[in-house]
């Protein structure tokens, strides 16, 4: 299916969630929780269709066809 990630039209498995997208995204292996399983911090946000999702419900967040997803990732600097 399809959807829009951060304003470009970007396709996913049917059965695609937060989660997934997430972990495809960044090529990081993440827990039920939201927690990367290597214990270092993800530093990402997600918004769903304009709301904020927390992390702890990433998991059971489910992707459909025409989602918006907006994914910001932290960045530090000075």
């Amino acid at each position: 299916m399809n959807i829009t990630l951060n304003g470009s039209r970007h396709s996913v498995a049917d059965d695609a969630s937060i989660t997934t997208l997430i972990s495809h995204i960044t090529g990081r292996s993440l827990a039920a929780n939201g927690q990367a399983t290597d214990g270092q911090k993800l530093g990402v946000a997600v918004a769903h269709n304009s709301e904020v999702v927390p992390r702890s419900q990433w998991f059971v967040t489910a992707l459909a066809e025409g989602d918006d997803v907006e994914l910001v990732t932290a960045v530090q600097g000075g």
